[in-house]
């Protein structure tokens, strides 16, 4: 069990109010907030030694590199990297899957190939596929999901089954941003090595919430964002196999990520420092590092049990909800994500735009629109969704808040 009140202290932003009332924070999907050791670490960067990395032999340059180059083995032990060489930065989950698409992907797939989707997949991990496949003439297929908001691995089977070696990349998520599914990411692995396909996992919603295990899972990339689990945003992580990175190009030209540089020809760097070209994010690298440290403290295992046991918790109180339509799986098949709509008979009562904005007066901060899922939306047939989202700070009173906020909105609208 978390001592949620304690964890609380340790983030200023949940003492403000809004709108007179208490901030209830339940948009943690879209980004996390963050503890104030993440917050000072980005001050005692920038005001003790900050400094370029990697050039310099002065102290402040000394000490910069240090810090940066401790996060990345940080991160490596936080997923369970075999090196942290594998741990590529970035800016966000979007670029690490770009940079995939972009090199491995240029090199790796020709006309007449194949890519496997889901259409539970957020847009981060759909455009690039498309655009690879319309520049290379290869083809998308996708995963449709169960009644409850499961992957059909039936159909999954079946794609790979007669595809066979033409798919050369499955890409899934770990966690539906949407649904709060957990996808049996160890089990996808494995079908598609079966084939001698590659399989990359959009983590943006794992990793800040479930332990994750690279060695475990037995992909071949796997991306997130720091923004998502208490660290900065503009950084992220591409993790890959060591030898897949090795053979993949490199992603920009330019400083760091060379090693020897002639007017016609240059060498590139070892890895990962020839995929993290120019000058990087060393304070949010650092504060990442910081997050990591925060979350590895409390225990993963203890951020998903208490983020489940809340997402129960909610389903079986707005369950009393009249005219709530919750999508998605039941626990444990979830995580701490409920996304919903007022409904009756196919129709929204309420619009989640108008919903999320009356939520808002009473100091409840939930995501309203399609979530960056425009195609799960048209799969099942409406133009937006609400969603709440939780996170270690996140109480049974604020669902409770949330609750009531979504009867007093039904009574607003006259709807009975």
């Amino acid at each position: 069990m978390l001592d949620v009140d304690r964890i609380r202290a340790d983030f200023p932003i949940l003492k403000r109010q809004v709108h007179g009332k208490p901030l209830v924070y339940l948009d943690n999907a879209a980004t996390s907030q963050k503890p104030e050791v993440v917050i000072q670490a980005l001050t005692d960067y920038y005001r003790q030694y900050n400094a370029n990395i990697h050039r310099g032999v002065h102290t402040l340059a000394e000490e910069a590199t240090a810090a940066y180059e401790n996060a990345r083995r940080k991160v490596g032990r936080f997923i369970n990297a075999y090196s942290p060489r594998e741990v590529v930065f970035v800016r966000n989950t979007t670029e690490a899957i770009n940079m995939v698409a972009l090199t491995w992907g240029r090199a790796h797939v020709r006309e007449g190939d194949v890519i496997v989707l889901s259409v539970m997949e957020h847009h981060s991990n759909l455009v690039p596929w498309q655009l690879l496949a319309q520049s290379a003439g290869a083809q998308l297929e996708f995963v449709e999901l169960d009644p409850q908001g499961h992957l059909d691995l039936e159909h999954l089977r079946r794609l790979l089954d007669t595809h066979g070696e033409r798919v050369k990349l499955v890409a899934m998520s770990g966690m539906s941003n949407v649904l709060g599914t957990i996808n049996p990411v160890a089990e996808i692995a494995a079908l598609a090595h079966a084939v001698g396909a590659l399989f990359l996992v959009d983590s943006a919603q794992s990793v800040p919430h479930l332990p994750v295990d690279v060695q475990a899972i037995g992909c071949d990339f796997l991306a997130f964002s720091g923004h998502k689990m208490l660290g900065p945003t503009g950084i992220g992580v591409l993790w890959a196999r060591k030898e897949v990175l090795q053979a993949m190009p490199p992603f920009m030209g330019g400083g760091e990520m060379i090693k020897r540089v002639r007017l016609r020809e240059s060498e590139w760097n070892d890895i990962p420092h020839k995929f993290e070209a120019g000058t990087p994010n060393v304070a949010h690298g650092i504060g990442l590092g910081v997050a990591v440290d925060y979350l590895t403290g409390i225990g993963m295992e203890n951020v998903k049990a208490h983020e489940q046991s809340l997402a129960g918790y909610a389903l079986e109180r707005l369950a009393a909800v009249p005219n709530l339509h919750i999508y998605g799986p039941p626990c444990p098949d979830r995580g701490g994500v409920i996304t919903f709509n007022l409904m009756r008979g196919g129709e929204l009562l309420i619009h989640p735009h108008d919903l999320a904005s009356i939520l808002d007066q009473e100091g409840i901060a939930i995501r309203a629109g399609h979530h960056c899922a425009e195609p799960l939306m048209d799969y099942y047939g409406v133009p937006a969704t609400a969603r709440a989202s939780f996170y270690i700070y996140n109480t049974e009173e604020e669902v409770d808040r949330l609750a009531e906020a979504l009867l007093r909105a039904q009574d607003l609208f006259g709807i009975s």
